[in-house]
């Protein structure tokens, strides 16, 4: 069971390695992006369809952002989950109390000594998994943690998003993610288990 329990980190690393090169990293390089979005009123009806499509591109390409990330979190979770379990069942440490994400993460940090205020690493571990909330709950006590932890995150006046949701504005529908924000979680969660990862060569620094 020792060596199940230390051979996990590097598994999991693994394992969220490949979601993000096979899956996440191509869609996302397969949307289509415009820097800026037209408004206004239209010269012709082309000239409208096509301002038309360039909004649903980008609404579609920050949604999908928004699922991988929930995505992310929910791997992410469910690792370290496992591992506070077999760490259990060896009888080293009482992790039957832990319940939610953060303190699932400082009990595993705390385990594997792993300093979470390095490089911001308990910082875009939280980031990911307030922002998965905010995308599975929408309005709520989590999309204003989040806006006061990270509102680099909403810009209303950015020329490249238009909300397409009928009715009064809300906050939870301008998150914006970008591909950049997927890496800063990718690189976070892989990083954590390669600083968790006992073995001989353990990836501590993941390139991504």
């Amino acid at each position: 069971m020792s060596s199940t329990r230390d051979a996990l980190p590097r598994v999991f690393q693994a394992n969220l390695g490949r979601l993000f090169e096979r899956v996440i990293l191509p869609v996302l390089d397969s949307l289509p992006r415009h820097a800026t979005l037209e408004t206004g009123v239209a010269a012709t009806l082309d000239q409208f369809l096509d301002r038309a499509a360039a909004q649903v591109d980008n609404y579609t390409g920050n949604e999908a952002a928004k699922a991988f990330t929930l995505t992310l979190a929910g791997v992410f979770e469910r690792q370290l989950s496992i591992w506070a379990r077999a760490i259990h069942d060896l009888g080293l440490t009482d992790m039957s109390r832990l319940r939610g994400f953060e303190a699932l993460l400082a009990g595993c940090a705390r385990e594997a000594g792993i300093d979470l205020s390095v490089d911001r690493l308990g910082e875009d571990l939280t980031q990911m998994f307030v922002v998965a909330n905010v995308v599975r709950h929408g309005e709520g006590p989590s999309c204003d943690r989040l806006r006061a932890l990270a509102p680099e995150l909403w810009n209303d006046a950015a020329p490249d998003y238009l909300d397409l949701l009928p009715g009064t504005p809300v906050a939870s529908e301008h998150l914006r993610l970008r591909k950049a924000d997927l890496v800063r979680y990718i690189r976070a969660t892989t990083r954590f288990w390669g600083l968790a990862d006992p073995q001989p060569l353990a990836a501590t620094d993941p390139p991504y």
